[in-house]
């Protein structure tokens, strides 16, 4: 299975961050790139609370593969948050 280099958290506040920032989102730079780059961290926090609620997945999400995979996926990447 492929895995992605870049942590976790790290992807999902650099998505957030493009969302507010690029004109592809709410934003207004049509080359964001390097603003993403010095503002990502900044959407850590929130980044962590979307993996918290995704947590338990949803009937759609259980149906499709296993639940104790997922949570326990989710979780390492919420345990590395309480180090």
């Amino acid at each position: 299975m492929p895995t992605s280099a870049t942590p976790a958290i790290e992807r999902i506040a650099r998505v957030l961050a493009g969302r507010q920032l690029s004109l592809n989102g709410d934003g207004d730079d049509p080359h964001a790139a390097s603003a993403v780059d010095a503002s990502w961290h900044e959407h850590v926090d929130d980044a962590y609370a979307i993996l918290h609620t995704l947590r338990e997945p949803d009937a759609d999400m259980a149906q499709a593969g296993d639940v104790a995979v997922w949570r326990k996926m989710i979780g390492a990447v919420l345990e590395r948050r309480a180090e």
